[in-house]
């Protein structure tokens, strides 16, 4: 496939704007055709997260809520207050999972972002805005070198630094004395994950809020990618350490509506243990000639299609329906970890629970990935150390995935172990981009996101 122009081959290629539409109902068959195509690719249940619920019933559910307001501006309230119900529904029933009835000091509130860095950058706002009221002119904020890069992305847009520090190599934690190092009069803020993306392990939130409580500093804890299954995975039994708002000294917390709240990609919640947090994510102007402008966060007009789709989602499932779910991809994590552990060659990094990685220090774990791969198995590679990562979602809990991943994995671990010759064909780019890396990462990325971005336009000369 034309990586610049795929479906080339089937499909004409719009390099400008066509004279004349095309027939809606041709569209639509060219549609469904590429979506069926596409979706083979996660349905035998061996692609590592991206698709969360893998439900086609629940998608469908979904799509026609979606569309019933997908031509609605949440801006605009007064015409459309069903925007203000699915928002402020969805905002109260996350709170409830994460515990907000604990907090004793502030008004617990939330807002609806467009994802998981949309959340992570307003969360930095928030405190971004909290320093400015205390006079910080340069704030930073601390983070353990595995919180997720948005908040990288966040500081450098906001001009907040972001401190990176190192964890345990053995339980791929915060190390707690070397977060205390990096703060000083300027901090802000501490940032703690539930879990972290690359290994699926929880930061000690609870020594990080006594820490921030110490301080007189915020503490961010990133729940995007556990936020919606930690608590059903604790209320099954599971060990799951505390982590949300029945922790004192939690200011907020992110947690991913579209990921394993089974909603439609685009929507997240931030959480705030005191609605004062949020204020800081207002913009106003007064004296604009187009009349006076505001906005309750950075994006300006929204489809209320999304808002009616996750709520549609969250009020379909409730606490049985996440719970059912939530059991099923917990058996399913630790059963694949179990297929891991029977290879003494590999090694599962830290403790983790429904997301895992597993490294080696004897094999090129790439070369076990490449094996994987050949299988249709679809895992993002990790670096320092190599890894592979495994998030567990709905299409791997269906019948026979289980057995496959521990067959292929033996065939591939003989396969590493066997000595190639040839370098491994994967490499570690956060979300899946296959390739290795060189000295020369940065112009590859570079070229990687000019692909997706530029080449397809393929804009003619006039």
């Amino acid at each position: 496939m034309n990586s610049s122009h795929p479906y080339a081959e089937r499909y004409p290629v719009n390099t400008t704007m066509p004279a004349t539409g095309r027939d809606q109902a041709e569209i639509l068959a060219e549609l469904r055709e590429i979506a069926v195509a596409e979706d083979a690719v996660w349905e035998r249940g061996q692609c590592s997260g991206t698709m969360y619920c893998g439900d086609h019933d629940h998608y469908g559910f979904m799509a026609e809520a979606f569309e019933r307001f997908a031509h609605v501006n949440a801006l605009q309230r007064d015409m459309c207050p069903s925007a203000t119900r699915f928002e402020g529904e969805i905002i109260a029933m996350t709170l409830d999972m994460l515990h907000a009835d604990a907090v004793t000091e502030g008004e617990p509130a939330g807002m609806v972002t467009s994802g998981g860095s949309g959340s992570i950058l307003h969360a930095v706002l928030a405190y971004r805005e909290e320093a400015r009221n205390q006079g910080i002119g340069r704030p930073n904020i601390v983070k353990p070198e595995t919180g997720h890069p948005a908040f990288d992305k966040a500081g450098y847009l906001l001009g907040v630094e972001v401190r990176r520090a190192p964890i345990d190599p053995v339980t791929t934690r915060a190390d707690l004395d070397a977060v205390v190092d990096l703060i000083d009069e300027s901090t802000v803020a501490l940032v703690g994950s539930a879990t972290n993306y690359g290994y699926g392990t929880i930061d000690p939130i609870e020594e990080l809020a006594e820490i921030a409580v110490t301080r007189g500093i915020g503490l961010h804890v990133d729940g995007c990618l556990g936020g919606f299954i930690l608590p059903w995975g604790e209320e099954l039994g599971y060990n799951v350490p505390r982590w949300d708002f029945r922790v004192p000294g939690v200011t907020t917390i992110s947690a991913d509506t579209h990921k394993y709240a089974y909603g439609f990609k685009g929507t997240s919640v931030l959480a705030f243990a005191d609605k004062a947090l949020r204020n800081g994510q207002y913009f106003y102007v007064t004296d604009w000639t187009g009349g006076k402008y505001c906005s309750p966060g950075i994006e300006g007009s929204r489809s209320g299609g999304l808002l009616a789709a996750t709520w549609a989602a969250m009020v379909s499932l409730g606490r049985n329906g996440y719970l059912d779910r939530a059991r099923g991809i917990f058996e399913t994590s630790f059963a694949m970890q179990a297929a891991v552990r029977s290879h003494p060659e590999l090694r599962i990094m830290g403790d983790p629970t429904f997301c895992f990685s597993f490294t080696s220090d004897v094999l090129d774990i790439y070369h076990v990935n490449d094996a994987m791969r050949d299988k249709g198995w679809r895992f993002n590679g990790q670096q320092y150390p190599d890894a592979i990562h495994m998030a567990v979602t709905g299409p791997q809990t269906r019948p026979g995935v289980v057995e496959r991943f521990a067959a292929d994995l033996a065939e591939a671990v003989a396969f590493a172990a066997s000595g190639p010759t040839a370098p491994p064909a994967t490499g570690a780019i956060y979300g899946g981009v296959a390739g290795g890396l060189d000295d020369d990462a940065e112009e590859f990325i570079r070229g990687v996101m000019a692909q997706m971005m530029d080449e397809h336009q393929s804009i003619p000369t006039r």
